[in-house]
């Protein structure tokens, strides 16, 4: 008989990546958080797009080049409606898309107040002796591994050292920093409950929101 509750974890990112800019007003480097707006430039035959963050202290405002000197013929129909709309699913997109920051700015911040959503893939009818919990990040994130666990599981830092010293606890893809990474999509943590004497409240509380 199958003994093994399989559980999905989706952590959302509430906020998307802030880059740290020097402000002009502040005089510091501060973080930068997208207004979801955007701000369109049309010259001739020609556009100009930038999404607009905001300095966090003062409000103070930084464009984000998303199109550059772009032939206007050549902007899907689509997209320039959605610009122009300041539509929200292109904004969080654009807001998400943690490789296209780089390229304007060194320095990134990714929030870590995410939100989990726990979805209960196959329920064993009997006892639970094994717990195996599979990651979906769609964004990226900046909650770690460990710290999942801990919050989630209502284990201590030591226990959950001891789980994975013994081998009880298992990642994959395995690695000896994993667990004080941020959280991967894809990864796959398997807890071996049968020697747990708290293992039914360890079961529940992998699946209850």
């Amino acid at each position: 008989m199958d003994s093994i509750l399989r559980v999905l974890w989706t952590v959302v990112a509430q906020d998307t990546p802030q880059p740290l800019l020097r402000c002009s007003r502040c005089g510091r480097e501060r973080p930068f958080r997208s207004s979801g707006r955007f701000r369109l430039n049309a010259q001739g035959r020609r556009i100009d797009a930038w999404l607009i963050y905001k300095c966090m202290a003062c409000d103070d405002t930084w464009n984000r080049p998303l199109l550059e000197r772009r032939p206007l013929a050549g902007v899907a129909p689509a997209l320039l409606d959605a610009l122009q709309r300041n539509d929200a699913a292109l904004a969080q997109s654009v807001g998400f898309d943690t490789a296209g920051l780089r390229r304007h700015c060194a320095a990134i911040e990714v929030p870590d107040d995410d939100a989990l959503h726990k979805t209960v893939v196959s329920h064993p009818a009997g006892t639970v002796h094994r717990l195996e919990i599979r990651l979906a990040v769609p964004h990226p994130t900046a909650l770690r591994l460990d710290r999942l666990l801990v919050r989630e599981l209502g284990l201590s830092r030591a226990r959950l050292q001891a789980l994975c010293a013994d081998k009880r606890l298992v990642l994959a893809p395995d690695s000896p920093r994993a667990l004080r990474r941020a959280a991967r999509d894809g990864a796959c943590i398997v807890l071996d409950l049968s020697r747990e004497s708290d293992a039914a409240a360890l079961a529940a509380a992998a699946c209850s929101a």
